[in-house]
């Protein structure tokens, strides 16, 4: 099992950091089921800047913040001081998430539970489990196969699933795991999976065009 590393948040600076200040599109989304779901105790696992954490925190959620960069932690502590919110704070490493069991009935973590390998992916979703209520969900994503960071050969290859990302930027050197349809539904046997989706997003850079492929993965606890 690889050693858990972190996003380099302190290179993220304020001009390049409005796309981690706007939630993502499902999680409009979620916060309406949830809500209809009269759901309450909300962990952001892997909060980053917090994006997710305003949302929800504005809806009256109790939420939870966890990260394993302290950086993170405290920049999202300091966005929730300037809207009047209050959270939990933990850093932490997500291989041992420091809650008690069955302690949440909703949890978020997007594009977060891959920076592992395969060992490491299979300890965090017991982690999940312990921590999730019954009846409790979770929405997360994972790098698909198809993607172009699994095919670039020249990242070091860790094991079958998992490739150390050599691109400089905040994820320089982070293991990244990934998944097809058939791994997913490996992993998540333990849990009913209500959705699995695949969606790309394209981006041009330097004028190459990129595609970047994630499964989107909606689990409910029984």
């Amino acid at each position: 099992m690889v050693e858990s590393k972190g996003w380099n948040w302190k290179i993220v600076k304020d001009d390049k950091e409005e796309i981690w200040k706007n939630p993502s599109i499902e999680s409009y989304y979620l916060l309406n089921r949830w809500k209809l779901q009269d759901k309450k105790d909300f962990l952001d696992l892997g909060c980053g800047l917090g994006r997710h954490s305003i949302l929800f925190g504005k809806n009256d959620f109790k939420v939870n913040c966890f990260d394993i960069s302290a950086e993170a932690i405290a920049r999202t502590k300091e966005w929730a001081k300037k809207e009047n919110l209050e959270f939990e704070y933990k850093v932490g490493d997500m291989l041992n998430l420091p809650y008690e069991n069955e302690q949440f009935d909703c949890i978020y973590c997007r594009n977060v539970i891959s920076h592992t390998d395969t060992e490491g992916m299979k300890q965090v979703i017991k982690e999940l489990y312990r921590v999730m209520k019954n009846n409790g969900e979770c929405y997360l994503t994972l790098g698909s196969k198809d993607t172009w960071g699994f095919k670039q050969e020249d990242w070091p290859l860790i094991d079958e699933n998992t490739r150390l990302r050599m691109e400089e930027g905040p994820e320089y050197k982070i293991p990244h795991f990934y998944v097809d349809y058939n791994l997913v539904k490996e992993l998540f046997k333990d849990f009913e999976i209500i959705n699995i989706y695949q969606v790309v997003d394209y981006y041009e850079e330097k004028e190459k065009l990129f595609d970047s492929y994630h499964y989107h993965i909606l689990i409910l606890k029984k």
